[in-house]
């Protein structure tokens, strides 16, 4: 199979005052807060940990959802300033890095869809792959996959951070504001402190490896190793060094300045076995979104290694079927499409750089057609991956849903300028690896542990430069003028898919408010039993299981970011599943 070099940079492109804002207080308060898990037991990834007052809000200008109301406030700062979507999202990464540390930040990657007036892009920052990666990385000495924290705290997880080059890439292109400006909230907010939230200090007393890094330790623990309370302030020079630098140098500065190879340095010290080199020739992706038809609409996403295609999938296949009012039938035929999807996911997902992605065979009408064919009134259970005319995959099928941690944010500008972004570190903390005052990624354990299945090849094996896969699916909607109408996003790792599938039939199909559709009841399929959580309507689970679904009882912790064109004016919403806060003007 060719390999070819994915450090290239791929330059086609793609031929009022608030009317109402949100009552949700800018330090929202979970209720119930988890428990620690025992001292033994493994880390649940961005677990549960209450609900939140919802946040939704309407505005005729400009609109922002991120996963944390400091974020929220720097993006619409930014806005305020006469800064873009892009503008916006830089600064509110840059708080979001220290406030949400657990979810993502400048030492992870990110996927970014922007559209901005006339074209909709993709800027892919996933991570990559050192040189010194070999098929064997995740295997014990038996030839046997490592456990998943295993793998995660040996520090060879780490693959290059592309965020910052992803960003640095769209701003060049589409900022309006100069570049030092974007980070000046961040930079403050970590010099002053910022109370600890409720989640953030549930998250860090159930996590067992974070007690096992010192630097982590002595961040996140007092003295006496307790996690820090919640209202602590905490406070980042580290961090707000590596801003300023950020600030000032820009992209150089982050990937091939002496500090940079300093906290290389560090990093290897702790297992990480990526080089200078590595990160020196780390670039972007710069594309045109994937794109599809869905009903009246054009939905856009990221292109492979993001989970896009398949949420595209999965809408071809249920757009056979018309939406008329028949909530659980709907539902139904969605898991199904879902199961369908998600079997070809798990064998054709890759980075299409080193692997050849059939995207066109995959959404090809007859192959949707015969694939539809397949979903009837009762329940499949479990699909097979199918295979388009013509094509005679090598690979083996990938049971590997180890995707975790991450964060969604969505913009709108007063320039009718949209953009969706989803970010990550990948498991809650990434590596538990800090440096420079940030997390790193284990990003690389999104790789199959295992390069074959049953003596066949698996698209997502490990190879030097290579992305892995993800679920990652920013997403963006436009009307058939070719006009923004709905942005979303979601963090969850593997079951990201779902989650932004849910909210988007509840958008589009059964025409749900913002507020509505980021508080649907979940409900997804992993081409397994079909999941849900506690709060599952009982009525609407007899009635699926009527129809032979197989239920798994799950901890559904989406962090849905929606921001909708509705009704002349701008409305957004964040998951009440997280501490995410929704405002506009």
């Amino acid at each position: 199979m060719k390999h070819c070099p994915s450090v290239l940079l791929l330059l086609a492109l793609c031929s009022a005052p608030s009317l109402a804002l949100d009552s949700a207080p800018a330090g929202p308060a979970a209720t119930a807060p988890a428990p620690p898990a025992g001292k033994g037991a493994p880390a649940a990834p961005e677990g549960d940990t209450g609900r939140y007052p919802l946040s939704a809000a309407r505005a005729s200008q400009a609109m922002a959802v991120t996963a944390n109301p400091y974020a929220t406030d720097a993006a619409l700062a930014i806005l305020r300033q006469g800064g873009n979507a892009i503008d916006a999202a830089i600064a509110a990464q840059a708080v979001l890095g220290l406030v949400e540390p657990q979810s993502s930040g400048f030492g992870g990657g990110a996927f970014i869809v922007y559209h901005d007036g006339k074209q909709t892009q993709s800027f892919d920052g996933r991570e990559t792959a050192p040189a010194a990666a070999t098929p064997d990385r995740f295997l014990d000495k038996d030839g046997q996959p490592l456990a998943f924290h295993a793998a995660v705290a040996s520090g060879r997880g780490i693959g290059i951070p592309g965020v910052v080059a992803a960003l640095y890439e769209a701003h060049k292109r589409h900022g309006r504001l100069h570049w030092r400006q974007l980070f000046t909230p961040a930079i403050q907010l970590a010099r002053q402190g910022f109370p600890v939230s409720p989640r953030l200090h549930a998250l860090i007393a159930r996590d067992p490896l974070l007690r096992t890094k010192s630097a982590t330790r002595q961040y996140f623990f007092n003295a006496e190793g307790e996690p820090w309370p919640v209202g602590h302030l905490l406070k980042n020079p580290d961090y707000a060094h590596t801003l300023e630098r950020l600030a000032r140098f820009g992209v150089i500065g982050f990937y091939t300045s002496r500090e940079t190879r300093a906290l290389i340095a560090e990093l290897q010290r702790e297992g990480a076995d990526f080089t200078p080199a590595d990160w020196r020739n780390y670039r972007a992706r710069i594309s045109p979104a994937l794109c599809a038809p869905y009903r009246e609409w054009t939905v856009c996403t990221a292109p492979p290694p993001a989970g896009g295609w398949t949420v595209l999938q999965t809408l071809r296949l249920l757009e056979g079927f018309r939406y008329e009012g028949n909530l659980p039938l709907h539902l139904h035929r969605l898991l199904e499409a879902e199961r369908l999807s998600f079997a070809d996911r798990q064998r054709y997902s890759a980075d299409p750089a080193f692997v050849p992605v059939p995207l066109t065979a995959l959404l090809h009408e007859d192959y949707i057609a015969g694939r539809r064919e397949l979903i009837g009134e009762q329940s499949m259970k479990t699909a097979s991956a199918g295979t388009p005319p013509g094509l005679m995959p090598p690979w083996g099928q990938d049971g590997q849903l180890l995707e975790n941690g991450t964060t969604h944010l969505v913009i709108a500008d007063r320039y009718g300028h949209w953009l969706s972004m989803t970010s990550s570190i990948e498991d809650a903390f990434g590596s538990r690896l800090m440096a420079g005052g940030m997390l790193f990624n284990n990003q690389l354990t999104d790789f199959s542990f295992s390069p074959q299945e049953n003596g066949r090849p698996l698209a997502n094996d490990i190879v030097p430069g290579k992305r892995p896969r993800s679920a990652m699916s920013p997403v963006i909607v436009l009307d058939r003028h070719g006009a923004p109408l709905l942005a979303l996003g979601s963090p969850g790792g593997s079951r990201i898919i779902g989650y932004v599938l849910r909210a988007l039939v509840a958008s589009l199909d059964e025409k749900l408010p913002p507020a509505e559709a980021v508080s649907a009841p979940l409900v997804l399929s992993r081409n397994g039993p079909t999941e849900i959580d506690a709060d599952f309507p009982p009525a609407l689970r007899a009635a699926l299981e009527a129809r032979g679904h197989p239920f798994s009882l799950a901890d559904l912790n989406s962090g849905i970011a929606l921001v909708q064109r509705r009704q002349e004016a701008t409305q957004g919403a964040a998951d009440p599943r997280r501490e995410g806060r929704a405002a506009g003007y």
